[in-house]
């Protein structure tokens, strides 16, 4: 699910991915349903795309999502409650453990909260990759036939 959503640098909030064409992608904004394009040339990543830094490998952001949403019951969590490092490094060690803290900085624990409430407010809460998991399990029963 999270490979449609975008983060595109430079702009604030979440995009969902609705089209894309040879030169520039067609998206929508998860806070006012607004459409425009990207170009080519602007930086846009997936939040299936990205990880967390940890002291043995990294996580993917899904995995630290889920955790996120078990600890909060999937929903929205109060910003202004994390506003310390000390705050924001407690938020952290309850959504992963073994987080690397010299890698991973404030500023990116805040994006993690805010990413997340994005996603809730928009009714994203099911942060597994499902596509991925049908797509390999469709091939063995392809090659059974």
């Amino acid at each position: 699910m999270l490979k449609k959503i975008l983060s595109i640098s430079g702009r604030p909030g979440l995009y969902q991915l609705v089209s894309y064409g040879k030169n520039m992608l067609l998206v929508e904004s998860l806070n006012d349903k607004r459409r425009f394009p990207v170009h080519s040339r602007e930086r846009v990543m997936s939040l299936g795309d990205i990880s967390i830094f940890t002291l043995s490998e990294d996580v993917p952001l899904t995995q630290v999502f889920e955790n996120i949403g078990k600890k909060f019951d999937n929903k929205a969590i109060d910003n202004k409650a994390y506003s310390t490092p000390d705050q924001l490094h407690e938020f952290m060690n309850g959504a992963l453990e073994n987080w690397d803290q010299d890698r991973v900085h404030n500023s990116d624990i805040k994006k993690i909260i805010s990413w997340y409430n994005i996603l809730v407010n928009a009714g994203i809460t099911d942060f597994t990759a499902k596509e991925e998991e049908n797509v390999e399990e469709a091939k063995p029963e392809e090659d059974a036939k």
